[in-house]
């Protein structure tokens, strides 16, 4: 088996099966590692933005013949029962990371990327003298000149390079867990909700398949422990949400949720020993912001973009480094900070509810705040 590579791919969420595919397809030596196997639920609102779908079919995928739905409206509601509906002028699509996620890999392998599946990678260390990285596998060793980190939210890879966001305990108040079901529905295909409860919120929008719908909510981890778990929030909590309350008996596509832990939203470095960070792992969006998908996608292009720059002999490593940094910040700094306030006022009933009311009464305002939590097309027409 192979084991020396261009480009070495830690994590294939979107980010990672992104960049493998346009590398892949710029004729590199790639390696993706993916500690599990396609495909495979994951905690995930499932819109996407359309700045992201001209780049999709870029990459391979036939999305006019997948039948998914268009969403271009928005419906929040409070526990008061006040409601915000708008327009969403770009709109989106739904689409399940089940099926998204497989139908990239296949397309990385048909770009004769080789896939390691339910392969942990244990340890990454850069050798400077050879200017290379080694990858300690649960499938063995490999080397690579280029390394991008995609694993996501939290890895122990991030103790490994003892990165910043994780030196101190979360604060009660930045300390997350995050929720997932699939449940059977009949709302409009068209819009997505965003319901607010006591410490939470919850987001539903259809994906692929007859009545399917994705139904996630990310919540304080101090509720969920005075609720006594999961479904004690369900119960206690969310259901004061009149919304809310009819959603949660629904029938559920699958009995247990996917569920994610100690979800932090502190700022990230987009570099960690010469290894580039993107997606989840360069910076986490907050969900109501519903753009955590495309800011990967996006993620990728502009990396692959310069990869192959530098592959070309454009540029060299150091400046390789510089310009992905400035550009990543440059396209994604402004909306993490804007989404990061938003959130505050989310999980706090009565802020959330005079948000509402100032942007029942400023469609400029809702205007703004959805722009700048948004980024124009990835690939234009």
């Amino acid at each position: 088996m192979q084991t020396d590579f261009d480009v070495a791919i830690v994590g294939g969420g979107l980010a990672g099966l992104a960049s493998a595919i346009e590398m892949g397809k710029a004729g590199k030596r790639v390696v993706l590692f993916e500690k599990r196997a396609y495909p495979y639920h994951k905690v995930c609102g499932e819109y996407i933005s359309m700045e992201s779908w001209n780049y999709l079919k870029y990459l391979g995928l036939p999305l006019e013949e997948m039948d998914l739905p268009r969403i271009d409206r928005l419906v929040v509601s409070d526990l008061k029962g006040n409601l915000l509906r708008h327009q969403l002028p770009l709109g989106g699509f739904g689409i399940s990371r089940y099926t998204l996620d497989a139908k990239l890999a296949k397309l990385a392998q048909e770009a004769n990327v080789m896939l390691l599946e339910d392969c942990r990678v244990e340890e990454i260390r850069y050798q400077s003298k050879e200017d290379v990285h080694r990858i300690k596998s649960a499938k063995g060793d490999f080397s690579s000149k280029l390394l991008v980190a995609s694993y996501g939210k939290r890895s122990r890879l991030d103790k490994q390079w003892n990165r910043d966001f994780i030196q101190k305990p979360l604060p009660a108040d930045r300390n997350f867990t995050g929720v997932k079901y699939h449940i059977n529905s009949d709302l409009a295909a068209n819009q997505i909700g965003l319901h607010i409860f006591d410490g939470g919120y919850c987001g539903i929008s259809k994906v692929e398949g007859e009545d399917r719908y994705c139904f996630c909510y990310l919540t304080l981890a101090s509720a969920v422990q005075k609720a006594g778990g999961i479904e004690g929030l369900e119960e206690k909590y969310m259901r004061k949400n009149a919304i809310l309350d009819q959603l949660l008996d629904l029938p559920r596509i699958y009995e247990k949720p996917e569920v994610i832990a100690q979800v932090n939203f502190n700022s990230r470095s987009q570099i960690e020993d010469h290894a580039f960070m993107l997606g989840d792992t360069a910076g986490l969006i907050v969900p109501l912001c519903g753009n955590g998908m495309s800011m990967a996608l996006h993620a990728a292009h502009i990396w692959s973009g310069l990869a192959k720059s530098y592959f070309e002999d454009k540029l060299d490593r150091p400046m390789f480094e510089q310009r992905y940094k400035k550009a990543w910040r440059k396209q994604f700094n402004a909306r993490l900070k804007v989404g990061r306030s938003l959130q505050t006022t989310f999980y706090k009933p009565k802020l959330s509810s005079l948000l509402i009311t100032l942007l029942n009464k400023s469609s400029w305002l809702s205007r703004s705040l959805i722009s700048f939590t948004h980024g124009k097309e990835i690939l234009e027409d």
